[in-house]
């Protein structure tokens, strides 16, 4: 799991979208790795320059979700989307952080899409 969240952060654009969509497998290995997992992703969705990088983070955030308990770091990543889905400049990312909260059918989450999309958003 280091090299993929160490990829994440400092390689080439390719290898980091790789590396996002890759760091799904960690909800196979445990909760211990889908939470030192978190904290890579959710700074990649928040700053990578790469819209396909970030779009691969919002899928990987949601599918690692759906196997944690509601705690601090399953509601920060849940944050991380809501503010992907809100506040992305592409479109491709914003549509990949709403499904993923859709697929978690978190409440704030699926709150703010209908509040969003009743806005024209």
């Amino acid at each position: 799991m280091e090299p993929l969240t160490n990829a994440l952060k400092t390689d080439i654009s390719a290898v980091r979208l790789w590396a996002a969509s890759a760091l799904a497998q960690m909800a196979s290995v445990g909760y211990d790795a889908i939470i030192a997992a978190m904290p890579a992703l959710i700074e990649a969705l928040r700053q990578d320059p790469v819209s396909a990088v970030r779009s691969n983070c919002a899928w990987t955030i949601g599918q690692l979700c759906r196997e944690l308990p509601s705690n601090v770091v399953y509601a920060t990543a849940i944050d991380a989307l809501i503010e992907a889905f809100a506040e992305d400049e592409e479109l491709g990312v914003r549509e990949d952080a709403k499904t993923a909260m859709l697929r978690v059918g978190d409440p704030r989450g699926l709150q703010v899409i209908e509040e969003l999309e009743l806005e024209g958003f």
